[in-house]
Formats: C-alpha cells, sequence, structure tokens
C-alpha cells in the first residue's frame, strides 16, 4: 500500500525519555500494511521544519500527537507551517488534549481531525479513507470537520492491546536520544488503565478504570529482545499503575532475572499495590534491575484523600512502601499535589510532617511536589468552576495550563507565599541530594 504518513512530537520541557512510544505505536499498523511512515520529534531535531518541508510533499497527511501544556503553541505552529506549504493536505491532532477536548480543538483553522482515545486503529482507518478519497463517516473515534461544522463520529471501544503488533521501535534513533540525554533509554508501556477513579486523573475517562494489559510473557521477550537488539541500559515503563495485576508483576520481573540480560526500569505505582508484595518479591524486582519507583501518594491528609477519592490509599502504607523498597534497595519518589480544593492549611502541614518523618527513617525517599493542575477533563471541573477557576475557552489558551502553574483563585497572595516556603524543603533539586529529615524538620519549624 502506497502513501506517506508523516508524524509530529512537538518537543517538550526537559529531555526526552526516548523515541515517542505514541508515534511508534502509531507507525506500527502504517509499516505492516507497507506504508511509508515519517517520524519527527522535535525534541532532538532543532530544524523539524526544513525536515517537514522536505517530507510533506508527497504526504497523505500530517499527523501530530500532543498533551496538554507548552507542546498546542509548536503544534499550532507546525499545523501553520504545514498549511502554507501544502494546504490541501489533512492535518490531524491526537493524544490525550485533542481526545478530551474535540470540538474546542476542532475550533483550531489548521485542525481538520481529531483522533479521538486509542489511536493505532483509528489513525489506520483514517489513513485508508483518506488515501482513498472516502468519506470519513464510518471511521469511529475521530472528529472531523465537514461543510462548515463539526462531526463527532461514534467512540471506538477500546480494544485488548495484545491485539496490535508491537510499536514500531525500529523506527526509533536511540543513538540520537542517546546524545541529547547520555542515556540510552526505553520508552514502555504495558498496560493501559487503571482500576481507580482519583478525582484529579483523566485515566478514567479514557479507559473506563479498566486494566488493559500485556501478558507477562510478551513483555518479557520484547523488553529484552529490545534492550539486547539496541544495547539499551534502561526502560521507563509508562504504565499508569503497572502492578494492578500483582502476579503478572512478579512474572514479568521474574522474567527478566531468567533472561540473565542487564538493564535498570523504573515504573510508577499506587503504594496499596506495592504494599500487596512480600519484601522477598520486592526484593525479586531490585534483582530484576528496578532502580526507582514513583508514587502518587498525592497528600499525607486523610481529608484531602477521600475529597481526592483516594480510597484505596493509606497513609501507613506510604511508611510501609517506603520500608519495603529500602530493604531491596530500590529508590522511591514520593509525588505530592498541594493546593487541592478543599485542602486547608493544616492538611498540608500534616502532609508535610509526614513526608519529613518518612525522609528521616528512610534515605532511599525523595519527594515531588506539585501545586494542584486543573487539567482538561478531570472529573471535578464542575466543583472548579462553581470555586472560579477558569476554564480555556480555546486550544491556544490551554498552552499556558502545565504542571506547577497556578491558576487557583484559591491560592493567592500569602497563603501561595507560605506554601512556596514550605515546597522549598520538598522541591527535588538536581544539583544535590534531597534535604535531609534534619534539615526538613528545622524547615518546617520556621515555616509553620
Amino acid at each position: 500500500m502506497t502513501g506517506k504518513v508523516i508524524l509530529f512530537h512537538p518537543p517538550y520541557d526537559g529531555p526526552p525519555l526516548g523515541p515517542p512510544l505514541s508515534l511508534l505505536s502509531l507507525a506500527s499498523p502504517l509499516v505492516h500494511a507497507g506504508m511509508s511512515v515519517s517520524i519527527l520529534d522535535g525534541s532532538i531535531e532543532p530544524d523539524f521544519k526544513s525536515v517537514l518541508a522536505r517530507e510533506i510533499r508527497d504526504a497523505v497527511c500530517l499527523g501530530i500527537s500532543l498533551l496538554t501544556g507548552r507542546m498546542i503553541l509548536c503544534a499550532i505552529d507546525v499545523a501553520q507551517f504545514v498549511r502554507q506549504l501544502r494546504p490541501e493536505v489533512p492535518i490531524i491532532f491526537g493524544g490525550w488534549h485533542p481526545s478530551l477536548l474535540p470540538e474546542q480543538t476542532l475550533k483550531e483553522d489548521r485542525v481538520d481531525i481529531v483522533a479521538r482515545g486509542q489511536g493505532e486503529r483509528t489513525l489506520f482507518e483514517t489513513v485508508i479513507q483518506l488515501q482513498e478519497k472516502k468519506s470519513l463517516e464510518s471511521v469511529q473515534g475521530i472528529s472531523f470537520k465537514a461543510e462548515g461544522r463539526s462531526i463527532h463520529n461514534p467512540d471506538r471501544p477500546v480494544e485488548n492491546i495484545n491485539n496490535f503488533p508491537p510499536p514500531a521501535f525500529e523506527m526509533g534513533n536511540f543513538d540520537a536520544y542517546e546524545r541529547v540525554t547520555g542515556v540510552r533509554k526505553l520508552p514502555y508501556a504495558s498496560s493501559l488503565g487503571c482500576p481507580y477513579a482519583c478525582h484529579y486523573c483523566t485515566d478514567q475517562v479514557f479507559y473506563n478504570r479498566r486494566f488493559n494489559a500485556y501478558t507477562a510473557a510478551r513483555v518479557v521477550a520484547e523488553v529484552t529482545d529490545l534492550v539486547s537488539r539496541y544495547r539499551l541500559t534502561d526502560v521507563a515503563l509508562l504504565d499508569s499503575n503497572f502492578p494492578v495485576n500483582v502476579k503478572r508483576a512478579v512474572e514479568i520481573a521474574s522474567g527478566f532475572i531468567q533472561s540473565g540480560i542487564k538493564f535498570r526500569w523504573t515504573f510508577q505505582a499506587s503504594t496499596d499495590l506495592l504494599c500487596r508484595m512480600t519484601d522477598d518479591e520486592v526484593r525479586m524486582l531490585a534483582e530484576s534491575g528496578v532502580a526507582h519507583m514513583g508514587f502518587g501518594t498525592e497528600s499525607a491528609s486523610e481529608e484531602v484523600l477521600q475529597l481526592m477519592n483516594k480510597k484505596h490509599q493509606r497513609i501507613d502504607e506510604m511508611f510501609e512502601t517506603a520500608r519495603k523498597a529500602n530493604v531491596a534497595g530500590i529508590r522511591v519518589t514520593f509525588n505530592l499535589i498541594l493546593g487541592y480544593p478543599g485542602e486547608t492549611e493544616r492538611d498540608r502541614l500534616d502532609t508535610f510532617r509526614t513526608m519529613t518523618q518518612i525522609s528521616r527513617m528512610y534515605s532511599n525517599v525523595r519527594f515531588s511536589p506539585n501545586i494542584f493542575t486543573p487539567y482538561p477533563g478531570i472529573p471535578i471541573w464542575p466543583q472548579l468552576r462553581e470555586m472560579g477557576v477558569k476554564e480555556p475557552q480555546s486550544l491556544e489558551e490551554w498552552a499556558d495550563v502545565s504542571l506547577g502553574s497556578n491558576h487557583l483563585p484559591w491560592l493567592q497572595g500569602e497563603d501561595l507565599r507560605r506554601l512556596s516556603e514550605m515546597l522549598q524543603y520538598f522541591m527535588l533539586d538536581t544539583r544535590r541530594s534531597l534535604l535531609t529529615g534534619q534539615e526538613l524538620n528545622r524547615g518546617l519549624q520556621e515555616v509553620c
């Protein structure tokens, strides 16, 4: 099957993890069907417009994957650039942000189609229809413009990810990423979805609280093959909550050990799931190469955890998670959300004191605190509107909404100043280790 598809990933703040997994996944069905696909990552290609100008000459379409935040501005700029060069080429926006706000995204003049949700099958069918110049009305999971109006086709049901071929990792230039980051790292997702329904998270909007995972055997076979083939040193699992199925997680770790292939790997999890593992199983994680685990603890206030609908999390499990990881020799980062709607200063102090205590007990623990960010599609938007949060009214306005930005009416002036002073004692510092427990305790005494 002929025809070229260009997939573009806008640059974002910070170094890239590696080849953009979203684009490699989208490219795979197209490549298997014999189509020509060009992947362009603005994070490693500073002159991406020159490359685009060359590649767009014989393209069927341009697909851009983006998240909320500054990536939006680059995506719009690139769309405008391509529109000027070849106005007849359809421009498709996909990824989390366009999927959550398809109608608003389509109001952008330079966007023709929005691919919503799980995109592998959706993009494949869209490209075929475009190539054959047929109607898009039969393609599930897209929104598009026709005769001056927006048309939203029915959602595409989420498909078992074991039905898809592996992402097109052969298209990832690992050498180029190593030159930028100094690390040969593989971004890999062994699962999608999370069974929990935290009010600040859009994962449930996409996946309906269903855990959609590769088999353990597939994960072990693919990852070990990729590590060997591309001489990789690190693997970053991008799963929302890796050990939802504890048995599967242990089987993956065991499979990595049995392979004899050495590499470091990391994942995100919730503390309740890690606590379901025995100490020996956590040690097995370490033996298999797990060097770091991140946990969405978010708060150490029982009241705030209830507001967040984190019924699955208990404060004592934070301590137990730190202990288990410390025994195994695994580094841990606890992520925190501060300034959450309804959080009081007393709640914040509870969180800071608990984290100080954990830090003093376990040297393997670090903290990553951030101010609550009202991302699109999160379940508490009705409450946020009532509290005076102004929702961006255009795609471009969402570029100003990113992790750490503060648009919260209830967190201004003196409250913001005090919180900022507290945050400095917990902020991850790339130049040195986190403050010791003694320093943290002294800092709290100064600001509280």
